[in-house]
């Protein structure tokens, strides 16, 4: 398969004990956990897609930080094509879907997972950020301070225009006209 029809996130929250992984319960399948994933919409990129299904299936913000790998696997018989991405724990949002979450150790994350290719998946990304080489510090900064612009974007778009945005303070003799 050449294209990805998948994207999904091993995300991180890195916590005094070591990083703890996301897991979600699989879709109408009790008991089984995977890493959040969903399909592609129509002019959604991988990494979009990566992003929306974090938040829609476990109410997770994140921060992309780098692609991972491709996964091919078969769902409900047909072939998909999974694009991973590691991405790191921002904060919370409102999920969309009612899936349970769990934040696990590696260990814990492993022994939980059902796939090879999940343990797999968990085993790379893992890899990537226990070692201070592995992980691209400065991408995550970068990734951070541009969330932190978009969340400041969107809530001054909410302020009412006349008020609050729009006008500047005026502090020369002027100041009466306007």
């Amino acid at each position: 398969m050449s294209r990805s029809t998948h994207a999904g996130a091993v995300v991180f929250r890195p916590t005094a004990k070591g990083p703890r992984y996301l897991l979600v319960e699989a879709a109408g399948k009790r008991g089984r956990w995977v890493f959040p994933k969903g399909h592609m919409e129509t002019g959604e990129t991988a990494s979009e897609t990566a992003l929306r299904e974090v938040t829609e299936e476990a109410g997770v913000r994140a921060l992309p930080i780098r692609r991972l790998r491709r996964v091919e696997q078969k769902q409900e018989g047909k072939s998909i094509s999974i694009v991973y991405f590691l991405m790191a724990h921002a904060g919370r949002a409102e999920p969309l879907e009612n899936r349970r979450t769990r934040w696990l150790a590696f260990d814990d994350a492993m022994e939980t997972l059902d796939l090879e290719k999940s343990r797999r998946l968990l085993r790379s990304a893992h890899r990537l950020i226990s070692t201070t080489k592995g992980l691209p510090w400065r991408r995550m900064r970068r990734a951070a301070t541009r969330l932190a612009a978009r969340l400041l974007q969107r809530a001054l778009a909410l302020l009412p225009r006349g008020r609050f945005r729009g006008r500047r303070k005026s502090h020369s003799k002027k100041r009466g006209r306007r």
